[in-house]
């Protein structure tokens, strides 16, 4: 909520607890008022239907509530009309000066504008890739290292303690057959059948023996754990750096088998066995997830005694919330919607609320375009296109914003021409370039000596509709920021900026910022700086929480 909305909220409180005292309203002053900013400017700058809510428990008319509040509200100073709409809708108009005021709100909030504490004390493990280190991070990848970074990046400015985790899935038998993949191509062999193809198995092999050469004289059976783990850690160390150019960081990179290693696994089962979910058939080990909407019981071991890929997921949710995070989300491929009703069953089994301290988001396909057709195939991996070679055809700003700017849920299809061209077709380009045209604007009224700064600032010189229409789309950043976070739709956050820079510009059009000629400075020339510094920060903060740079210059 931005400063208005606030004092709004507590002025409407103010009315109703007043209302309540002389008797003229019966109940409790609502800790939560309904307050937005309505589409249409002409039904005022906030519109309430706080009303409608009090009228059911007073047993009165809804627009006779309103009236009550309406007189109370009138007599404030920030505001210049209230008015009754429809069955009770109460829409408020600030005077001018007060609405422009926001600009000192922003100006001296700067990087702190539009930061909240809806989630403040909540302490969230946002675990957004879950890669083997196999290969070169994919499109997949990709999507979740633009779209988790920005949500982590939103989460914490709605007040939450949020911890960045990759997963490793460094076990099992893909792991075995990357080892054998980059021994064999070490030696010049043939790649096994199921195994690791590609110039990067190549390359991987060529760093291994440079890094050991003494490695291919070792005994077969140790040879291949070498190749193995060496080629591990190199894989791993070139998904950290592809990530950190992609200005994606993790605060943890959790092994899959340091669950195994440690123990955790064999202590989840304890602990799922107290809580009464755990039996036993034909020798295996089941979870009873139907208990909870899953489709059908799992396998924790079998009855060889091996344990299941089902029991690492138990293993790591219960480790997660014992690290003392209160939410894990999970963000997983398009393929993962079956683990949807199974996580939530190991959250339930756990003892814990599956619709509060787990959750998980399905991220859908991307299709890249280039020159009219599909690009499907990799140089590196030979397979899909990788994180990279989105990174080198775009570049970082273009790729993350334009992952981010989609719904999750729905595939989306990403056109390497037009992120290619410096035009308005190119959001991230209209973004940018609403920033850097500012930052010019800016530039030009310090060399013409135009006097800015809040000591040069008379609010009341705003009062252009086009003013007031940006003015009320800059109040809308701190509650769009706080839906994202709420929805955990970092994408509203990309819209909201394009809007903004659209309505940027229709001011700029309208409203002469900077004198004429010989024209002499006023007081409205500093106002309307003030109001473009104020755009240039909020424009900022925005493709801050998107991880996308905001360039002075284009």
């Amino acid at each position: 909520m931005s400063s208005h909305s606030d004092l709004l909220v507590a002025q409407i409180q103010g009315a109703i607890a007043r209302a309540i005292e002389r008797g003229d309203l019966i109940g409790s002053v609502p800790a939560n008022i309904p307050l937005e900013r309505p589409k249409n400017r002409d039904h005022g700058d906030y519109a309430s239907s706080i009303a409608l809510q009090l009228a059911k428990l007073a047993g009165k008319n809804s627009r006779e509530v309103a009236e009550l509040l309406k007189k109370d509200l009138e007599e404030l100073p920030e505001v210049a009309t209230v008015e009754i709409a429809g069955p009770g809708f109460i829409n408020i108009t600030l005077n001018r000066a007060s609405q422009a005021d926001l600009v000192r709100t922003i100006l001296n909030a700067e990087s702190g504008y539009g930061q909240g504490s809806a989630l403040a004390g909540v302490k969230i493990n946002l675990e957004f890739i879950s890669a083997n280190p196999t290969g070169p991070l994919h499109l997949g990848h990709t999507r979740w290292a633009a779209v988790g970074d920005a949500l982590g990046r939103v989460l914490s400015a709605a007040g939450a303690t949020v911890t960045r985790e990759f997963y490793i899935n460094d076990r099992g038998n893909q792991m075995d057959l990357f080892g054998q993949s980059v021994q064999a191509a070490a030696f010049g062999e043939a790649i096994p059948k199921d195994g690791y193809k590609g110039e990067y198995i190549i390359d991987l092999a060529k760093s291994v023996v440079a890094q050991n050469p003494k490695i291919t004289d070792l005994p077969a059976s140790e040879r291949l754990i070498a190749f193995r783990e060496s080629a591990y850690q190199l894989q791993l160390r070139d998904q950290q750096r592809v990530l950190e150019t992609f200005r994606t960081n993790f605060d943890t990179w959790f092994s899959e088998r340091s669950l195994h290693d440690g123990g955790s696994v064999e202590h989840g089962l304890d602990k799922l066995r107290k809580q009464g979910h755990v039996f036993e058939v034909d020798g295996a080990t089941w979870l009873r997830t139907t208990d909870f909407g899953d489709d059908k019981d799992r396998v924790l071991v079998k009855a060889n005694g091996d344990l299941t890929y089902f029991s690492s997921d138990t293993a790591y949710y219960i480790n997660k919330r014992e690290r003392g995070f209160d939410i894990c989300i999970y963000m997983l491929g398009a393929d993962h919607h079956g683990y949807i009703h199974r996580l939530k069953a190991i959250s339930a089994c756990a003892g814990d609320n599956p619709e509060y301290n787990i959750e998980i988001l399905i991220g859908q396909l991307v299709k890249i375009m280039e020159g009219g057709e599909e690009v499907k195939l990799s140089k590196r991996a030979g397979t899909i296109i990788t994180l990279e070679e989105l990174v080198e055809k775009v570049g970082v700003d273009a790729a993350r914003y334009t992952l981010i700017r989609y719904p999750v849920d729905t595939p989306m299809v990403m056109d390497i021409d037009v992120l290619k061209r410096n035009t308005n077709e190119n959001p991230v380009y209209y973004v940018q370039y609403a920033h850097a045209r500012i930052a010019a604007v800016l530039r030009n009224a310090a060399e013409l000596k135009i006097p800015s700064g809040l000591e040069n600032f008379d609010p009341a010189q705003l009062n252009h509709d086009r003013e007031n229409k940006l003015l009320g789309s800059l109040a809308e950043f701190p509650r769009v920021v706080a839906g994202a976070a709420e929805l955990r739709e970092p994408h509203r956050v990309a819209r909201y900026l394009e809007e903004l820079a659209g309505v940027y510009h229709g001011f700029y059009a309208d409203c002469r910022v900077l004198p004429m000629g010989d024209e002499p400075i006023t007081s409205l020339h500093s106002a309307r700086i003030n109001l473009c510094a104020a755009t240039l920060q909020v424009l900022k903060n925005g493709l801050e929480l998107l991880g996308v740079n905001a360039p002075e210059r284009m």
